[in-house]
């Protein structure tokens, strides 16, 4: 064997130990290491219904537009709810007049001599001035209620955030309870990172983890929360709430994925974060 061909020889053998190496280390990462393309970017969506019903007036705000805690989202007309006041208003003026008359009755018969009122018209009088008290905080209370109304005519942004599905329009009658729009709150976006049961050893709380949004951007954070339970689907329950157990199985068992909660610790200028978009979580263990 000449010098060329054990040169050759040992380079080959070089580069196949060394393809070895890469290969193992490749799979000792794909199969070990803690960290999963499937993750999803999530946040807080409130839905946004207005408290009471009526035609919608104003409607300042748009499809996407970002809009701060407080701002106006829509107008419910207020006309009915402002006669409600005044109404409620009048009422509590009508009780409170006659609870002065009933008390001023009240004094005057315990101011009297017992041989000319008797003592149960006195005591008549005084559960008469009560019961008049009664209904004068009942009409406070429904005065209150009647405000409450009209102020809820204004539908406001709980939170900073982004107004999304606006299924609504100046004109529209807006019903109660209904929602008509939501809002992503801008300051609640987390990453849900769906890693193979098999990693679950190697990820703690508290460690650090790098995500890589599909449109480029890199954030920090760390994990927050490991699920403590997903939906066994080869055991559901029947009718009866007893167990319904397969009697097939499958030879083939694929590792379970388990949801990790990952808080975003900052986010770069410039990246557009959006509830729904795919990601890669890579955590790193804490030694």
């Amino acid at each position: 064997m000449t010098i060329r061909n054990i040169i050759g020889f040992i380079a080959t053998l070089v580069v196949f130990i060394i393809a070895i190496l890469i290969g193992r280390t490749l799979w000792v990462h794909y199969m070990d290491e803690p960290w999963t393309r499937d993750g999803r970017v999530r946040a807080e969506v409130v839905n946004i219904a207005p408290d009471v019903s009526g035609a919608v007036v104003e409607l300042p705000v748009r499809d996407n537009q970002f809009v701060h805690k407080g701002d106006l989202l829509m107008q419910i007309d207020p006309s009915h709810y402002q006669i409600a006041v005044e109404q409620a208003q009048a009422a509590v003026a009508a009780r409170k007049a006659e609870l002065q008359m009933r008390r001023d009755d009240a004094q005057r018969r315990a101011d009297m001599d017992s041989l000319v009122v008797s003592k149960e018209s006195r005591e008549n009088a005084t559960h008469t001035a009560t019961a008049a008290e009664a209904q004068y905080q009942q009409a406070l209370a429904a005065l209150d209620a009647a405000k409450l109304n009209l102020e809820r005519t204004r539908v406001v942004s709980p939170v900073d955030g982004y107004v999304t599905n606006l299924n609504v329009y100046r004109g529209d009658y807006a019903v109660a309870g209904s929602a008509k729009l939501a809002i992503v709150d801008s300051h609640s976006f987390w990453v849900y990172g769906y890693f193979e049961e098999t990693k679950l050893p190697h990820v703690k709380v508290g460690d650090k983890a790098d995500i890589r949004l599909m449109s480029g951007g890199t954030l920090k954070g760390h994990v927050e929360s490991i699920s403590r339970g997903i939906y066994d689907r080869d055991n559901p329950e029947s009718r009866e709430l007893l167990a319904d157990v397969n009697p097939t199985f499958n030879w083939v068992r694929l590792a379970q994925r388990v949801p990790v909660r990952v808080k975003i610790d900052s986010v770069p200028d410039g990246v557009l974060l959006s509830a729904g978009t795919t990601c890669t979580v890579v955590v790193t263990p804490s030694l």
